[in-house]
This record gives structure tokens, C-alpha cells and sequence, in this order.
């Protein structure tokens, strides 16, 4: 494989995102492997937990915006280019196997939402979150909406996206989006502990309690990502969208920032 890199002990199965030029962003190439690894994980009886990890002082910035720039989609387009994305969110999403994200660096955007696919999320202390889509004219997608609400309720979702502020790993910690926060040394081998420790446990409870937990979700999971890309698919044809694309490829500040703490503020939890 060209952007992942994959490793398995047992029923234990890593995925790495290996494309530390870009930080592993989801480029079509990533987008198109991690749908492979997926589909064949979904089927695989024998696999006991997930870990997804980054390589490169990454986990991944989100979506490739250069590629985006580039792309003159119409409507249709869009929505198809939404739907390659829930052909693999979907099913890892639905794994009744415990999955654990390891993030050191970025985890912006889509590499947010990403992130919050793990049912166990740890953090090194380069750990960098930021639902950044409002800075390029974008709302949340991969599932990073329902994902928030469901972490940390509606008001508290609604900040982090309408802020599109960065957290920090301490802070996401304290918000409880972060399960633990290890050195960047102990993250992979703490998130590798806690993948071997399922081999022990019983396959069917674990698929019954992560089956039951998704039935407890607000809406269901097809409906909210449907609403999403619907979504996603008119703001990709507006004006501040593109104008905001063409700003950050050419290392322009974004004309929507968060304004910044001054000394001695702080942020409640």
C-alpha cells in the first residue's frame, strides 16, 4: 500500500497513516485504501481491536484542500466524492471490535472526526485538535458532528465548531474527548496494550455492548451522515468557500479566526 501501512499480532490489527509530507491528509489515495483495509477488517472474524495511528509528528490535517482547490465538481460530483468517504467511515464506524486512536500532532478537520471514530482516544503531548472546517468555509463532516454531540452534548459541540479553535491535548482531556495522554514514546505501546487486552475478552459481549451503545445514539448514523453531505455539498459551491481554499494554498490568513486569549483568560470545563 502507498499511504497506509498495516500490521497485525494476533487478532490485533494497526493501521498507520503514512503520508508524513502532507500529515497525512485524506487524500484519494488514503480515502481509497483506508476503504479497502476497511472492507476486509468488516468481514474479518478474527479481529479483536483496532488501532489507528499517524506517523510523522501527525495523525492527519483533515482533507486534502489542495485536491479540493483543484476539482471543479458540480453538485453531483460532490455527493459522490461525500459518499466514497461514508463507504468506509460506515463500516468502521459499525466494527464490533474495540477501536483505538493514538493522536500525536494534528488531528484537524476530518482527522478530528477521524479521531473520534476511537472508542478509546489517546493523546501524546503534540496532540493538536481542531474541528477547523468554518476556516474554509465548511461544516464538520466524517461524522464529526454527531460524534461531539454525543461526547461532550450540544452546546459544547456547537462551540468547538463554531469556534474552529484548536485544543490542546490537556484540554481535551479535561473536556473528555481524550481517554488518556501518555509521552509520544509510551502512546503507541500503551494503545497496543490496550488493543491486546480484548484478545481476552469475550468477542459477543463486546459486539453486544458497542451494538447497544450505537442504538442509544440520537439519530441514526445513515440519516445524520445523509444530512451531512447534503450539507457539505451546497457549501462546496459557495463563494466563501473556494475564496478561502485559494487562501490557504496561497499562505494567506483565513478571514475567519478564533481570536486568540489574552493573558490570565481561560477556557471553563
Amino acid at each position: 500500500m502507498e499511504a497506509l501501512r498495516l500490521q497485525r499480532e494476533g487478532g490485533v490489527v494497526v493501521v498507520t497513516l503514512s503520508r508524513p509530507g502532507t500529515r497525512n491528509a485524506l487524500d484519494e489515495v488514503l480515502r481509497e485504501e483506508l476503504r479497502a483495509v476497511v472492507s476486509r477488517l468488516a468481514d474479518d472474524q478474527d479481529l479483536r481491536a483496532l488501532v489507528i495511528q499517524g506517523e510523522g509528528g501527525a495523525f492527519c490535517a483533515g482533507g486534502d484542500l489542495k485536491s479540493i482547490g483543484g476539482s471543479r465538481l458540480d453538485a453531483d460530483g460532490w455527493r459522490r466524492r461525500m459518499a466514497r468517504g461514508h463507504e468506509w467511515l460506515k463500516p468502521l464506524l459499525a466494527l464490533n471490535c474495540p477501536v483505538i486512536t493514538a493522536v500525536d500532532g494534528a488531528a484537524y478537520g476530518a482527522g478530528f472526526s477521524l479521531a473520534l471514530v476511537g472508542d478509546f482516544l489517546l493523546a501524546g503531548p503534540r496532540a493538536r485538535f481542531c474541528m477547523s472546517f468554518l476556516r474554509v468555509g465548511l461544516m464538520p463532516d466524517l461524522g464529526g458532528l454527531p460524534a461531539l454531540v454525543a461526547a461532550l452534548g450540544p452546546r459544547r459541540a456547537r462551540e468547538l465548531a463554531l469556534s474552529a479553535r484548536e485544543l490542546s491535548a490537556v484540554e481535551a482531556r479535561t473536556l473528555g474527548l481524550v481517554s488518556e495522554c501518555h509521552d509520544s514514546e509510551r502512546l503507541p505501546e500503551r494503545a497496543l496494550e490496550i488493543a491486546r487486552a480484548f484478545e481476552g475478552a469475550s468477542p459477543a459481549a463486546v459486539a453486544l455492548i458497542k451494538s447497544e451503545i450505537r442504538n442509544l445514539s440520537a439519530g441514526h448514523i445513515d440519516d445524520l451522515l445523509h444530512r451531512e453531505a447534503l450539507g457539505q455539498v451546497v457549501l462546496f459551491d459557495t463563494v466563501e468557500h473556494r475564496e478561502a481554499v485559494d487562501r490557504f494554498l496561497n499562505k494567506k490568513p483565513a478571514t475567519f479566526l478564533w481570536p486568540r486569549e489574552r493573558s490570565g483568560e481561560r477556557h471553563d470545563s
